[in-house]
């Protein structure tokens, strides 16, 4: 590859599209207070860095309130168990990340060619997973439902949409779950983390497996 990768953008806020699949953790309280809003955002940014910090079994509920600054009973009162509050923090990320692919700026967003989507999303993808990999790990789902949760269907279905535009003779719905297993989090926590891999290299490798398969490669 001879040329350098544009920056890609991070997710950004605010989250609004319709189509967004949620987790369910906060479906059902669309009009809070202020006040407790305030306390909820600060409550997932405490956890979220504790989380990068020490790994998601390595915290409390006490702790992220600690941290947070807010009562031990606000933390119970709005995510029920640390197992809530996981979950909250992982679809939280979810959405903005679905938020950035859907309808942010190119060339994660709409608005670029589709090979040039691809490589965006999946430097995205590898980026966020490096950022929040203990979260992803522990929020795992087992083999039986691995590819089915909703928000890997919704990236999965994200990915054959842009192969169709760019391979529209292939396969692409079978290349999509292909591609997809070059970002697979329990992948990256083991080159990374196991293997010593530098992130880059994971990142070029993506880059050069998208414009292999869309036959981009010789004009790069």
């Amino acid at each position: 590859m001879s040329a350098a990768t544009p920056p890609v953008p991070r997710p950004q806020e605010p989250v609004e599209p319709q189509e967004l699949f949620r987790l369910g953790t906060d479906a059902d309280e669309p009009c809070l207070r202020a006040d407790a809003a305030r306390n909820r955002a600060r409550l997932l940014e405490a956890a979220a860095r504790l989380v990068a910090e020490r790994g998601a079994d390595g915290i409390t509920m006490e702790e992220v309130a600690a941290a947070a600054r807010v009562g031990k009973g606000t933390v119970f009162r709005r995510f029920g168990d640390r197992t809530g509050l996981l979950t909250a923090l992982l679809d939280h990320s979810e959405k903005k990340f679905q938020a950035a692919f859907l309808s942010g700026p190119a060339p994660l967003g709409p608005g670029a060619p589709p090979v040039d989507r691809l490589r965006a999303f999946g430097l995205a993808m590898l980026r966020r997973t490096a950022d929040e990999l203990e979260l992803q790990l522990a929020a795992e789902a087992d083999a039986g439902r691995r590819y089915t949760v909703a928000p890997r269907r919704v990236l999965r279905h994200h990915v054959t949409l842009l192969l169709r535009e760019a391979v529209p003779d292939a396969d692409c719905e079978l290349l999509a779950y292909t591609l997809m297993a070059q970002l697979d989090p329990a992948l990256v926590h083991h080159l990374v983390r196991q293997c010593g891999m530098p992130p880059e290299r994971l990142e070029a490798a993506w880059t050069d497996l998208v414009d292999r398969v869309t036959g981009s490669a010789a004009a790069r």
